[in-house]
């Protein structure tokens, strides 16, 4: 008799992938669909992106290389996040991943016990709470409300810390609701994870994808580098999807623990995709700036565009590429909607 571990059944899928699997049904039977499921860029990867990963594969750039990611893209990583993010970052706390998944995955194992509390955002990213039951941890929602802005409310927050808590998992700009946390709510975050001796997990996949102001990382608080691991990547602000390149920041002792994970699972991120995410991080050509840009025209005609809808209002996103609708006054529940706009108007959106 066939037998699965138990922590298989404690994991979920993502609703997007399912919807886009019935997208890509209807369109083999001769059906049109307009794609909003995945948090996926229209776009591709700058030219001298494919040029440089296409170059790095002629000159046998394809062999194993450092399990931490090569050395030059870890320093190129620094570089820019000094750049981008104003944060002192060295090279040795850097370690690069096949996707921001893999770099998220990593860091959990390393730093989650069974039966720990994760507290993690809702509406959010579901693999939060789906691999930290994965881990034999409890998962706790922090809500994140239309009546606040989407802000966390960090009263709550603080009254859902017990002694089990070891981490605080959260994204700014938040997926799906495209908001941008405050700075006073960042500030109370790392006030209660010093108080309690948390690990905070910043992912910042979005940070480049911004329609007003300047990021703010958690780790640049006071206090916050040595307790603070970012997860990032080339997925969204470098249209690199399909490539898998993600990675995070972290003091050294969590570098050296997720590097032995590496050692034990993955080996090494592709040499040449390395090769091509150092041109990537230089963004010679102002790509990144230009797709943020036309992302912004279209956050005004989505926007504007469903709330003339009755039954559906949405909040601009402060950032990101997502439009998180209340359909309350609809009458009809999420999935039904979600029904709806797939198999009568071939709209793929969950």
């Amino acid at each position: 008799m066939t037998r699965l571990a138990s922590r298989v059944s404690q994991l979920n899928g993502e609703g997007a992938l399912a919807v886009y699997s019935r997208a890509k049904e209807l369109e083999r039977l001769g059906r049109s669909v307009i794609h909003l499921e995945l948090g996926e860029p229209d776009f591709h990867p700058a030219a001298p992106i494919v040029d440089a990963v296409r170059a790095a594969v002629a000159a046998g750039r394809d062999r194993y290389c450092a399990t931490r990611g090569l050395p030059a893209l870890r320093e190129a990583i620094a570089g820019y996040l000094k750049r981008t993010r104003r944060l002192d970052v060295a090279a040795e706390q850097v370690l690069v991943a096949p996707g921001c998944k893999m770099a998220l995955s990593l860091a959990m194992m390393a730093l989650i016990e069974p039966n720990d509390e994760v507290l993690y955002p809702d509406p959010g990213f579901p693999i939060y709470p789906s691999f930290t039951r994965g881990l034999g941890a409890k998962a706790v929602p922090f809500l994140l409300q239309e009546t606040n802005q989407f802000q966390p409310d960090c009263e709550e927050l603080a009254a859902k810390i017990t002694p089990r808590t070891s981490m605080i998992i959260f994204n700014s700009p938040n997926n799906p609701t495209g908001t941008v946390f405050a700075l006073r709510a960042l500030e109370k975050i790392a006030e209660l994870a010093k108080k309690h001796d948390l690990w905070v997990v910043s992912d910042e996949v979005y940070a480049r994808i911004l329609f007003g102001g300047e990021y703010q990382s958690i780790r640049a608080l006071p206090g916050m580098a040595e307790r603070t691991v970012i997860i990032d990547g080339f997925s969204k602000s470098f249209a690199m999807t399909g490539w898998r390149l993600g990675y995070a920041v972290a003091p050294v002792e969590v570098i050296d623990a997720m590097d032995l994970l590496v050692l034990n699972t993955f080996t090494c991120v592709a040499e040449f995709t390395q090769v091509a995410a150092i041109e990537a991080l230089g963004d010679r050509t102002g790509a990144v700036d230009a797709m943020v840009e036309e992302y912004r025209k279209r956050r005004e005609l989505f926007v504007s565009g469903l709330n003339k809808i009755p039954g559906f209002r949405c909040l601009p996103p402060q950032g990101a590429f997502y439009a998180w609708t209340n359909i309350l006054e609809t009458g009809l529940s999420a999935e039904q909607v979600q029904t709806i706009l797939l198999e009568e108007g071939g709209v793929a959106g969950i």
